[in-house]
């Protein structure tokens, strides 16, 4: 949370940028974060936030019959892939995306995939457990960014489907 030339840095990485963009889109302004460690995992973003790592939204892209799909899940919970499957009306349960398919689907590398400014639509599922948290934070596309928000924020800015997609 420093202001340094890395921390410039990183708010000028296009990554970064086309986050920021996105959130101002949505009337969101100046609300990227760079950390002064990495925040590749949820434990590494809550470490550096000082917050719940439930706290935390993980991004997880998954192929589902060959298409990207995405999942947005609290920290501390494992996604539910066959939940995930029937919230999404799949015949089968989706299977994790390799990092080629995430970049181009996303745009962004692993370990700091963001939960908008994509550059496909996806079709997005929130987990419902996040509503447990009054403040949020999601990765900003660089593994030292991140944004918070609320969980409305996050169902309204991503136009996810709200569903029990998690295990404890």
């Amino acid at each position: 949370m420093s202001e340094t030339a890395e921390t410039a840095a990183v708010l000028a990485s296009a990554s970064v940028q086309r986050v920021q963009a996105a959130l101002a889109e949505r009337g969101a302004h100046g609300r990227i974060i760079v950390l002064d460690g990495a925040a590749r995992t949820a434990a590494e973003a809550a470490a550096g936030l000082g917050c719940e790592v439930g706290a935390i939204v993980k991004s997880l892209v998954f192929a589902a019959e060959g298409n990207p799909v995405m999942a947005l899940v609290a920290g501390d919970r494992q996604c539910d892939v066959a939940a995930l499957g029937r919230a999404l009306g799949l015949n089968a349960p989706p299977g994790r995306a390799d990092a080629a398919l995430v970049r181009r689907a996303t745009g962004f590398a692993i370990g700091g995939v963001a939960p908008l400014g994509h550059v496909e639509a996806l079709p997005v599922v929130i987990d419902d457990s996040l509503q447990r948290f009054p403040l949020l934070h999601a990765a900003a596309g660089h593994p030292h960014a991140v944004f918070p928000l609320s969980y409305s924020e996050l169902v309204a800015w991503t136009g996810g489907k709200p569903a029990a997609i998690s295990a404890a």
